[in-house]
This record gives structure tokens, sequence and C-alpha cells, in this order.
């Protein structure tokens, strides 16, 4: 099983301008190198088997016809490399020369592809001595030996790759408004080469990466962008080596400038990721000009290596690892919780908004929107009405929590306990206290539920839901009870993001003593408090020893929500991301556990509350995640046994 990743890298060969011979054995070599290393695409620069810089000198039929013959040479020398290799060259055909990249697999040059766009001003003065693609009238040749096809619209694809589909831009290519890379991911091409000779000026590093990364994101695809070293010549201008590569808009690698050796990058692209993107966004319904365009697709053996990327995978992905991009993060979502709130209590007219406070996680930061959201409006915070309802399973740590923290944030401050009403409910329907199964929990959360209810319609009041992304997944919420608001803040927020949310706001926003109440929250084990607790009134259900690890939970939601990913392809990501901190069983029996509850609870998913999305990945049935609620989980639990 390869999982879809594939191994490319880009490189900057030492050269000597004009001197094709002494190149060609450093390209040689880096090919060499590079297959050693796993690589299944090389990208060389533009004209690396001359140098972009020989000026008039491309008019020399001998440096034109050595050029050839090193190209029949690397054939020769690459006969039985596993590697698709792209060397740049100038190539004459039809008394034009072309500025092309040339494709070479298995001593066999698949194909040539000249550049279309021609940059004209300022340094540069291409069309000096090129032509560019669309003055070719008959697009087959005979070169270094073969017969080939030489055109702007070439695309390769591998035979046994699934997902893999190359296309070709050559440096200024990429800069045109147009470039030929949409079209040809337009047409398929999941990865685009980008052979450049880009020279260096100041803030020119910038923007080539800006827009390299845009590019990519657009176009859903990855994106290895190489370009010419600092061997070229330097009369006029500096060249810096610079390599990218990007993955639907991620940079994966990226490297130093001015490298006085070989210089060789690597990354391992997912294909899959690229390919389900594109399922995703639609992106293959193209304008009408496109469809005009006819394209040859070339196909080739290639051989896949690589079973895993090369790079750590984060087994937190909603949680940015740089600290102050997490911090930026944190805000903009609070913030977007805030004015989504705000917005729906202005519209509803609602005087006061009701919240249960349980002392918990996901109620905390609820209540903390709300009170960011009345000051947005710039009303009283008593305006905010929270409850706490002390239950059968309410331990004193949660209580205390709750009540100082409405105390100090000045909010009204309500205390109605369930336990008579749930007992007279219990008896009502006959069910026996002492029984601690789901009617039992149940009752609690939807006697909470109710009285928050009625209160909003006391006080012409908003109930503002505290349910959260992960728990939504997995259906770990009373149908009719908690899942029921009338806006629901947290719903696309994951459990491991809740606590640096919570975080965020007692450190930038919060005063000394709500921080520290901030802080214990955070401390609290996860629990529903439904069931009784110990003697010295600490909590005894845990929501992590029912369900698994929430880390694990998240991981899985953001894996197969966000990428489509098969469960065998999650476990492979989660084995290297938690590194042996759980075992395979552990890994396997959550991943099982997750399915057969995210299937199985899709009812309570298809009728929530609106909520605003605030990340990549939301469960609203309005929005992000449309499924029926009978949906057999059968196909996806099979495959789980099969890895056994």
């Amino acid at each position: 099983m390869t999982n879809h990743f594939i191994k490319v890298c880009t490189i900057t060969p030492k050269l000597s301008v004009g001197d094709c011979n002494y190149n060609l054995k450093q390209i040689y070599n880096c090919i060499k190198e590079s297959e050693t290393a796993g690589a299944s695409i090389a990208v060389f620069p533009e004209l690396c088997l001359t140098g972009y810089t020989c000026g008039d000198l491309f008019y020399q039929s001998n440096l034109l016809a050595e050029t050839e013959k090193n190209i029949k040479q690397l054939l020769d020398a690459t006969a039985t490399s596993e590697q698709l290799i792209l060397v740049g060259a100038p190539i004459a055909h039809e008394g034009h020369l072309f500025n092309t990249a040339c494709v070479l697999f298995k001593g066999k040059l698949l194909g040539i592809v000249p550049k279309s766009f021609l940059p004209n001003y300022n340094e540069f003065n291409e069309k000096r001595w090129f032509s560019a693609a669309h003055e070719i009238l008959h697009s087959e040749m005979v070169y270094a030996g073969q017969t080939v096809t030489i055109s702007s619209h070439l695309l390769f694809k591998a035979k046994r790759i699934p997902y893999f589909c190359l296309g070709i831009d050559i440096c200024e290519d990429l800069w045109s408004p147009l470039s030929p890379s949409t079209c040809h991911t337009i047409y398929g091409a999941t990865i685009i080469a980008n052979l450049s000779a880009s020279n260096e000026t100041v803030g020119k590093m910038n923007q080539r990466k800006a827009l390299v990364a845009q590019h990519s994101s657009k176009t859903m695809c990855g994106y290895l962008y190489t370009s010419s070293g600092i061997y070229e010549s330097t009369s006029d201008l500096v060249f810096s080596g610079h390599q990218l590569i990007y993955e639907g808009g991620s940079l994966l690698a990226e490297s130093e400038l001015f490298s006085r050796e070989n210089l060789i990058t690597y990354a391992t692209l997912d294909l899959e990721h690229l390919y389900n993107q594109r399922l995703r966004f639609n992106y293959a319904t193209s304008p009408l000009p496109f469809k005009e365009i006819n394209y040859q697709m070339i196909e080739f053996d290639l051989a896949l290596k690589v079973k895993e990327p090369d790079k750590n995978i984060n087994p937190h992905p909603f949680i940015p690892k740089e600290e102050k991009t997490r911090t930026q993060r944190c805000k903009s979502i609070f913030a977007i919780q805030a004015h989504g709130l705000a917005r729906r209590m202005e519209h509803t007219h609602a005087e006061h908004l009701v919240i249960g406070v349980s002392g918990g996680l996901d109620s905390t930061l609820a209540l903390l929107v709300c009170v960011k959201a009345i000051k947005l409006l710039n009303m009283p915070s008593c305006s905010i009405i929270g409850v706490t309802m002390p239950g059968f399973g309410t331990s004193d740590r949660t209580y205390h929590n709750a009540i100082s923290l409405m105390k100090l944030l000045g909010i009204t401050q309500k205390e109605i306990s369930i336990v008579p009403s749930t007992l007279q409910h219990l008896k009502d329907i006959e069910h026996d206290a002492s029984i601690h199964d789901t009617t039992y929990e149940n009752a609690q959360a939807r006697e909470r539920t109710q009285i928050l209810m009625d209160l909003s319609n006391q006080y012409n009041g908003l109930v503002v839901g505290t349910g959260d992304l992960s728990e939504l997944a997995l259906g770990w919420a009373t149908y009719n009870g908690d899942h029921m608001s009338m806006y629901g803040v947290n719903a696309s927020v994951p459990k491991t993001l809740m606590r640096y949310l919570i975080e965020y706001v007692a450190y930038y926003e919060s005063e000394p003593l709500v921080q520290e109440i901030l802080f214990d929250v955070l401390a609290t084990p996860v629990s529903p408090e439904l069931l009784p607790t110990s003697d010295r009134g600490d909590i005894t259900q845990k929501t992590e020893d029912l369900v698994g690890p929430y880390e694990l939970h998240d991981f899985f939601i953001y894996y197969m929500l966000r990428f489509g990913y098969a469960p065998s392809k999650i476990y492979h990501l989660a084995q290297m991301a938690f590194n042996n901190q759980y075992s395979n069983e552990t890994l396997l029996k959550w991943l099982k556990v997750f399915y057969k509850r995210f299937f199985a609870q899709q009812f309570k998913r298809s009728c929530l509350p609106d909520g605003p999305k605030v990340g990549s990945i939301g469960l609203s049935p309005r929005g992000d995640w449309r499924m029926p609620s009978d949906a057999s989980s059968a196909l996806w639990l099979a495959e789980i046994e099969s890895l056994k």
C-alpha cells in the first residue's frame, strides 16, 4: 500500500555557461543522487544544459548540435532509471528556436514542451533568440534520434499511479495572466513542474513564493519550482537557485539561496489529497474556451516507491504548532464566534442571552463568547443569564468554577437544581432512579434544555448552544437535550482547539481573577457529569474513558472530512503522527468507534441549530456535510477489520 504518496525533487546543478559536456556531468550526478534518495521526479532549471545566459551563443549551430548530442547521451545513461527527468534545452524546429523542457523516462524522450510566454522587458530579451510555443506548425519532430511530439499541450500520465498527471510551465509561463498550467490542471494535471531561470533582486523571492503558493492553491496541484543558480553569467544579473515545492497552497520544502554546490530539495506529495480536494470543489468544471484545447496525454510506466511521507505528521492538525500563528488563529475564531452571535441577537431582537454554565470546557468558551458579543452590542453584562443546574453528577470543582466565573463576569446568575424535577420525571415514566442507564442520563440533559428554553421565553432571550465539533461528529449529545439550542457558537470548534481558545481569552482578554478560574477549567477532566460523583464530590464519569481520546477523534475527523481519506490511510497517518504513543490495537479500536458513531449519530446532525463555521471543517446540514441519517457504515468498518 503506497497511500498515494510520491517523492519528488527540484535540482539546481552547478554549470558552466556554454559548456554542455560539463553541465551534462553535473546533471547526471544529481540524477544518480536523487534516484538513490527515492525521488520519482527530478526537475532541473530552464536551459540547464547550456545555461540560461548564453545570449547570442544560442545562434551557434555547434551549441545546438552539442545540446542534442547531450540529450541523447542522457537518454542512454538513464535507460534503466525509474525516474521521470525534466531538463531544459534550446531546440531548433521549423526554422525557429524554442526554449523547451525535455521529458525523459527510461531512455525514451516522452515529449518536448516549449515555453509559451517569452519575457521581453527590463533585463529579459528572450524574443531576440526564441519563438513562442504557438508558432509551432507541426508538432512532430525527430530529436536525439527519436520521433517525438513538441507542444505546449502535453500531459504526462503514469499508468500505474492513481492521480498522477504532470504538466509543465517554463518560468515566465507562471507569471503570465493565464498560465499554461491553469489549462493543464483543468485537463487533469495534479503536478506542475516549472523549469525556471528567475534572477534574484530585492523582494523578488517573496513575490515568487507568494505567486507559487497562490497558483498551487487555486489550481489545487503540487507545484515543483526550480531555478538557475549562481553559476549563470553575472554580467548583469545574479541567480540564486531558489527552489519551492508546494502542495495545494501549502509549502512543503524550500531551498537555501546562493548555494555553491549541486542543490537538491526533496518533498513528498500526497496525490490523493490533491485529487479529493478537486472533487470537493468541483474543480473539473471548466469554461467553454478551455474545452477547445487539443491536449495529448502521454502515458508511461512509472513505479511508485514511497509508502509514507518524509515529513512529520501533526498529531493535532487543528492546532498550529507555531505559537504566534496559534494565537492569531484563536483570536480570529473567537472574533467569528462573537460577531456571529451578536448579529443573531440583533436580528432576533433578543434582549438576553441564556446559557447553561457547567464549569466545563464547552460552556466556559460559549460563556466567554456571550460576554464578547454583549460588549460588541454595547449592552450590559447582566443581559446574559447564566444558569447553573446541579444534577446527580455535578462535581464540587465544576460547580464552584461555574458560580465564580459568572460572578466575576458580572452576568445574571441563576441556580436551578434539576434533581427534584428529574426524579419526578423518572417516577412519572416509571423508571427506577437507581438504574443509571441512558434514560437516567438523557432525562437530566433534556430537563436542563427545557429550563433554558423556558427561560428564553420568559426573558425574550436566545439560548446559546455549547456543543463542539468533536461531540457532534461522535454524536456525544442528548437528542433534543444539549443537542439543541437557538445558536450554537461552538459547532465547528474541535475539542482539541477548545483549550487553546480558552487559554487565548485567559491571557489576552481576561482579568487576573477570571484568568485563574479559566486555568482551573482547563485542568478539569472532560465529563458530561450525568452519573453520581464519588463520596468526595469528584467526577466519576470521564468522556474520554467512554468514547476514546479526543486528540485521536479530532485527527480522524480532520482526515476523513477534510480530505476524504479511507480508514486505512487515516490509520497509517495516525501511526506516524502519534509515534507509538498509542498501540496499533488502540488506534484501530478508537478508529472503529469513530466510524460506528459517526454513521449511527448522523440523525442528530441532520437537525442542528445554526452556528458559525470557523475553520475548514463543519458539520452543518445546511453547509459542509450532507449525509443521509440511515447511510451504512459497512464499507468503512470492513476496511478497518481488514487492517487487523
